[in-house]
């Protein structure tokens, strides 16, 4: 029971991470359709959108295809997509 939790917090803990990466590339800086593709991509790790996959389509997305989708996000927003870049326009818009 325990690990269901557990499992189920990190799963929403990294699809939430995800979709906030998504906003601050969809709406600062000049990759809006990549940040709603990694929007689209996080919605892969929420439970709730995951388990509307399985029922509409009926398909079960495996563990490693979310290890290597994970990676690529965090590989093209922090290293090819200048996240933190993105993050200081973020904060600046705000000031």
């Amino acid at each position: 029971m325990l690990k269901h939790y557990l499992t189920s917090f990190l799963e929403w803990a990294i699809g939430i991470l995800f979709v906030m990466i998504g906003i601050v590339n969809t709406f600062w800086g000049n990759d809006t359709v990549f940040g709603i593709f990694i929007v689209l991509l996080a919605l892969l790790f929420i439970p709730n959108s995951n388990r509307i996959i399985i029922k509409k389509l009926g398909i079960r997305i495996p563990l490693w295809s979310k290890i290597s989708i994970a990676m690529f996000i965090i590989w093209a927003s922090v290293g090819v997509g200048e996240l933190f870049d993105k993050i200081e326009m973020m904060m600046n818009s705000f000031k």
